[in-house]
């Protein structure tokens, strides 16, 4: 299973910290917020790793990270023109993916818990064709929702809804195969101008091949100020178990 690592945009909600800097640079407790999507993708046992980037400052990302050797792994970088949404950032990864089922995690998103790899190995051997983890949020409108029936299968997700139908979202964690890049292909731009994550899911609850747990360990976004907050205190919470340990020195480019 390869990787993807989504750390573009241009994060207005977090002005005036974004002005002049790419949000995944800023701080999370001891360490660059890019580090902890990248801890998450390791902690599955993934090693290679394609960062979309985009927006600025994309030059301290790369050199930031560089070829992802002091992490143990083999990162590789493609850049996003412009906020045209997940969706969109996730197709740029298609020549990287190739033929194998594949994981994105968005840049913002700080996990601690139970580790994800016994998650992707389930999709991986699987018959599904896209996969997410469920959690419940006290603010279900800022994000895509899940719509449940009565039996609390996901039967589709609302993109940012006013009124949301249930507490649970799609967190930023995602798992698909490559034909996931001809669906994303034929998708239309929603309402904000944006290809959505939410409508590639929604392709696979019609036919009933989408993995989605509810995830019982602690996440944050770190999208808002108030959320940036929240994931600091998560982090710095943390046990520190299964974490990568920051560099000493500055990686050889």
């Amino acid at each position: 299973m390869k990787g993807i690592v989504l750390a573009g945009g241009t994060a207005t909600r977090l002005y005036p910290l974004t002005i002049v800097t790419n949000k995944h640079l800023l701080p999370i407790y001891d360490r660059p917020m890019i580090y902890y999507p990248i801890e998450t993708l390791a902690g599955m046992g993934i090693r290679e790793v394609m960062v979309i980037v985009g927006g600025k400052s994309v030059g301290d990302v790369v050199e930031l990270l560089a070829d992802g050797a002091h992490f143990g792994l083999d990162l590789t970088y493609r850049y996003q023109r412009g906020a045209l949404g997940i969706a969109h950032a996730i197709g740029l990864a298609r020549d990287f993916v190739g033929d194998e089922a594949f994981c994105c995690v968005l840049g913002d998103n700080i996990l601690r818990g139970p580790a994800l790899e016994p998650v992707a190995r389930e999709f991986e051997a699987g018959p599904w064709g896209a996969g997410t983890l469920l959690y419940r949020v006290p603010d279900p409108e800022r994000f895509g929702v899940a719509e449940l029936d009565a039996a609390g299968r996901v039967v589709g997700f609302e993109e940012k809804p006013t009124q949301p139908k249930s507490d649970l979202i799609p967190i930023g964690v995602y798992f698909l195969r490559p034909d996931a890049f001809d669906v994303i292909e034929h998708l239309a731009p929603s309402g904000r101008g944006e290809f959505e994550i939410t409508d590639v899911l929604n392709h696979y609850v019609a036919d009933g091949r989408l993995h989605a747990p509810v995830y019982d360990g602690q996440w944050a976004d770190a999208g808002t100020v108030a959320s940036l907050l929240r994931a600091a205190e998560l982090a710095a919470s943390d046990d520190a178990e299964g974490r990568l340990a920051p560099p000493t020195q500055r990686p050889d480019r």
